[in-house]
C-alpha cells in the first residue's frame, strides 16, 4: 500500500520537531513540515495529503483557516488541530468546518500517536468502503459452484491445483458458465483467502474511467477529481484481483496493465510515486482469446503473462447431468429468499429443463428458475409454469419453413400430420398426457413441446 502523507504546520520549530519525530514511529507514513501557514496553504492547493496537523494560532493564517481552505479543495481531507488555548467557540467552529479532532498543548507523544493512528485508520476504512460500495453496485455472482458431471470434476481438479500455487490464471468460458465463481473458489482455497477478492467487469465500466478505476488517481488529475482515490489494484493488495472480460480492454490500458503485472507496481493517474503490489491476478474472457491475439486486438505479451494457469469451463449443455442438481439448488435458494416453501418439480417439467439447450448457460437457468418461482404459487412446478421459450423449444420439431419447393411443401404436410395426429390422440385419451406419451412412444417433454407449438389446450380434451 502507499504511504500516508501527513502535513504538520506550526510556527514553533520545537513543536514541528516533536510532532514529526513522534509521528515517524507510525508505519508507512511520509511527514512534511511547514513553519509558515502561507506556504502550507500553497501546498494544500497543489499536493495531496491524508492528514493535516495544524496549530490553531499562527501569524497570518491560523489552523481554522487552513482547515477551511483544505476542505474546500479536498472534501475528504482529515484535519487535526493543536491548541494551547482551547475555547468552546473554537471547538464548535472547527467541528462545523469538518475538523476530525483537536489536541490540547502540552500533550503526551503517545496521545498524539494514538489519535493520528486512529484518524488514518478511519480514513483508510472510508476509502475502502467507498470502493466496496462501487463494487456492490455491480452484480457479479450467483452462488457456489455446483456439479457432479465428469466435466465439472475436471474443473474442480484444476481449481484445486491452481489454488495451491500463486500463479496468475486465465479462465475461459461462454457467458454464464461461472467464470467468477471459479475465480472465487481459487481465491478461497489459496493462501490469500484472508485477503480481499476484488472483481471488476472490464466491459461494464466506461473506457474513460477504467484507468482511474484500476490505478486510482491523485487530486486534480482530471476534471472532477476533487480528492485522492484508491484504485482497484491497490485495494486488492495481499489478495486476488479478478478481471472479467479482459479482452474488452483498450490497447492503451492493456499496455499499462502489462507493465503493472510484470513489475507488480502501479502509479496513480496524475501521480509520480510508485506503489508496490502483492496480488494474484485471475483473468477471464468469453471470447476466443487466441483469435484476438492473432488478429492483434489483444496483446500477445499480455496473453502470455496471464496464461500461466488455465481453466476452461464447459457449457451447460455439455453437463446435462448437472441440470437437475442446479434446478433443485436454485429452487431452494430463491424459495427461501421469497419466504415460501420450496415447491417440488414434476417429472415433465424436469424433462423439459433437461432437454433445453441453454444458450445462456447456468446464468440463464438461474434466471428461469427465479422467474418461474415468482410467477407460480403451486406446490409443484409444472410444464405450464415454465416460460414459453423452454416449453416450445424442440430442434426436431421446428416451425414450418413455408414457401414453395420441396422442403416448404414437406414442412406444411408434416405440420398438418402432427396437428391431426395429436388431436385424434388426445380426443381418444381425453387429454391424458401420460397415456398419450406412452401411446405415441414419445417422451412427455417432446409431447408438451408439440402441444405448445400448435397451441393445443389440454383442457379442451379433458371435458
Amino acid at each position: 500500500m502507499s504511504k500516508s502523507r501527513i502535513l504538520i504546520v506550526d510556527d514553533e520549530e520545537g513543536m514541528l520537531e516533536v510532532c514529526s519525530d513522534t509521528l515517524r514511529r507510525l508505519p508507512d507514513v511520509e511527514i512534511v513540515t511547514e513553519g509558515s501557514s502561507a506556504r502550507a496553504a500553497q501546498r494544500l492547493g497543489s499536493e495531496s495529503f491524508d492528514l493535516v496537523l495544524a496549530d490553531v494560532r499562527m501569524p497570518g493564517l491560523g489552523g481554522v483557516d487552513l482547515l477551511r481552505l483544505g476542505r474546500e479543495r479536498d472534501p475528504g481531507l482529515t484535519v487535526l488541530l493543536l491548541t494551547a488555548f482551547p475555547t468552546v467557540e473554537t471547538a464548535v467552529e472547527s467541528m462545523k468546518l469538518g475538523a476530525a479532532d483537536y489536541i490540547i498543548k502540552p500533550f503526551l507523544p503517545e496521545d498524539l500517536l494514538a489519535t493520528v493512528g486512529r484518524l488514518l485508520e478511519q480514513r483508510q476504512l472510508v476509502a475502502e468502503n467507498r470502493l466496496l460500495q462501487r463494487q456492490l453496485e455491480r452484480t457479479y455472482a450467483f452462488g457456489s459452484i455446483i456439479g457432479q458431471s465428469p466435466a465439472m470434476s475436471g474443473v474442480f481438479g484444476a481449481i484445486e491445483r491452481m489454488a495451491a500455487t500463486d500463479a496468475d490464471v486465465l479462465i475461459l468460458g461462454e457467458t454464464g458458465t461461472g467464470k467468477e465463481l471459479a475465480a472465487r473458489a481459487i481465491h478461497q482455497h489459496s493462501r490469500r483467502c484472508q485477503g480481499r477478492f476484488v472483481p471488476v467487469d472490464c466491459g461494464a465500466i466506461p473506457e474513460e474511467l477504467l484507468e482511474s478505476e484500476f490505478f486510482g488517481h491523485e487530486r486534480g488529475a482530471f476534471t472532477g477529481a476533487h480528492s485522492r482515490s484508491m484504485g482497484l489494484l491497490e485495494f486488492a493488495n495481499k489478495g486476488t484481483f479478478f478481471m472479467d472480460e479482459i479482452c474488452e480492454l483498450s490497447p492503451r490500458l492493456q499496455s499499462k496493465l502489462l507493465r503493472a503485472l510484470q513489475e507488480r507496481r502501479i502509479r496513480r493517474v496524475g501521480g509520480t510515486a510508485e506503489i508496490e503490489l502483492d496480488i494474484r491476478v485471475i483473468a477471464a474472457t468469453s471470447r476466443n482469446i487466441e483469435l484476438e491475439t492473432r488478429e492483434q486486438r489483444f496483446r500477445i505479451d499480455l496473453y502470455y503473462r496471464i496464461n500461466v494457469g488455465r481453466i476452461e469451463l464447459p457449457l451447460l449443455r455439455e453437463r446435462t447431468g448437472d441440470i437437475a442438481l442446479l434446478v433443485r439448488h436454485f429452487v431452494e435458494r430463491y424459495a427461501n429468499e421469497m419466504g415460501r416453501t420450496a415447491p417440488g418439480i414434476s417429472a415433465d417439467a424436469m424433462e423439459l429443463l433437461q432437454a433445453y439447450p441453454w444458450p445462456g448457460n447456468v446464468r440463464e437457468l438461474q434466471n428461469v428458475i427465479k422467474r418461474t418461482l415468482a410467477m407460480s404459487s403451486g406446490s409443484s412446478i409444472l410444464p405450464d409454469d415454465l416460460p414459453d421459450s423452454i416449453v416450445s423449444t424442440d430442434r426436431a420439431a421446428m416451425p414450418p419453413s413455408g414457401g414453395e419447393g420441396f422442403f416448404g411443401r414437406r414442412d406444411e404436410h408434416l405440420a398438418e400430420f402432427e396437428r391431426g395426429y395429436l388431436h385424434n390422440l388426445l380426443s381418444t385419451l381425453k387429454g391424458d398426457v401420460a397415456a398419450a406419451a406412452k401411446e405415441a412412444q414419445l417422451p412427455r417433454g417432446t409431447l408438451y413441446r408439440l402441444l405448445k407449438k400448435y397451441g393445443i389446450n389440454l383442457a379442451d380434451y379433458r371435458h
